[in-house]
């Protein structure tokens, strides 16, 4: 087969690459890209590719009759995620696969991390140690707060959503899920778009992990955020354009919102002076809840696996399409 990619792994995942796939044929796109963020433009390299791996040019795959399979270096595929790619897709036969299960673990333990730095004061102690170094005992015990007992609610159901789900158990938090497809979760109440009002009046802890498409642009606005119980904190691992910016930033200077964290945003970098800097209870990360040690090299590995399963016509990992 001709595998297409325009991937930069660095040189350990690129050499593993290599080695993987002499089977058949690699080749290269003409510029390389090192992050998994950023659209490929179109490249005469396309031509003839039976699988293409990286963040391949829309036109390409869709005016390519050789091709097999897609597989994204990311979890989310925005930029494929329209009625006219999927339905090309499918007419054609295409498999389209993202690599969630490579972001699952690092972006559940972020989440889990600032929902205990929540839980624990940590974040007002390290400012108290930066600024004016005082000790206020009796504030931070009195506001540290156990998880047993709280309720949070997943806004999204993939391999993240899950996989947080399973690091929570230990902790006994009642867990709401919304998602399309009411499928029963062990330990998981999932809810629909009905029901939803409800379970954020509840909730102690909103985690929004949904994917950006036209039916989840400000998909968290103004009216889903007063529906959410008072002094609630939100966390955003998902896309930043599925937030409403400016309604959240106007919840937490109400005081309606208790915090948020925000590992996406738009416009990513975010520029120095935006309002999200300096408002109140909110903590930002530079859209790092999905990296870790050796990511790239996994994420070739993720490929390698299923490509074993595409040539043996077995079930795809992390199938989208």
């Amino acid at each position: 087969m001709r595998i297409w990619t325009n991937a930069d792994f660095g040189p350990e995942g690129n050499a593993l690459l290599r080695e993987g796939t002499r089977a058949h044929t690699l080749a290269l796109a003409a510029s390389l890209n090192p992050s998994v963020l950023a659209a490929g433009g179109k490249d005469p390299t396309f031509a003839g590719a039976e699988v293409a791996l990286g963040q391949p040019n829309v036109a390409d795959c869709l005016e390519t009759p050789t091709l097999r399979w897609i597989e994204v270096s990311s979890a989310g595929y925005t930029r494929y995620d329209t009625e006219e790619f999927k339905a090309a897709m499918l007419q054609r036969g295409i498999a389209f696969t993202n690599t969630s299960e490579v972001y699952a673990d690092a972006c559940a333990e972020h989440v889990l991390a600032m929902i205990l730095a929540f839980a624990r004061q940590l974040l007002p102690s390290y400012h108290t140690q930066l600024h004016d170094q005082g000790w206020p005992y009796e504030a931070r015990r009195s506001g540290s707060r156990l998880l047993r007992g709280q309720t949070l609610t997943l806004l999204g159901f993939g391999a993240i959503g899950r996989r947080l789900a399973e690091l929570l158990v230990p902790f006994e938090v009642k867990l709401y899920a919304l998602r399309r497809q009411r499928r029963s979760e062990p330990g998981v109440h999932v809810v629909g778009e009905e029901q939803l009002t409800r379970v954020l009046g509840e909730s102690d802890h909103v985690v929004n992990v949904l994917p950006e498409n036209e039916a989840t642009r400000n998909y968290v606005n103004a009216r889903r955020l007063a529906c959410c119980k008072a002094g609630a904190r939100f966390y955003n691992v998902g896309r930043g354009a599925t937030v409403d910016q400016d309604a959240l930033i106007e919840a937490l200077q109400a005081g309606r919102i208790g915090a948020a964290y925000l590992d996406v945003m738009t416009p990513e970098p975010l520029p120095p002076g935006h309002r999200l800097w300096s408002t109140p209870n909110c903590y930002l990360t530079p859209h790092s809840a999905g990296g870790r040690h050796q990511v790239a090299t996994e994420l070739v590995r993720h490929f390698l696996a299923n490509l074993a399963r595409f040539e043996a016509g077995t079930a795809l990992t992390d199938r989208v399409l």
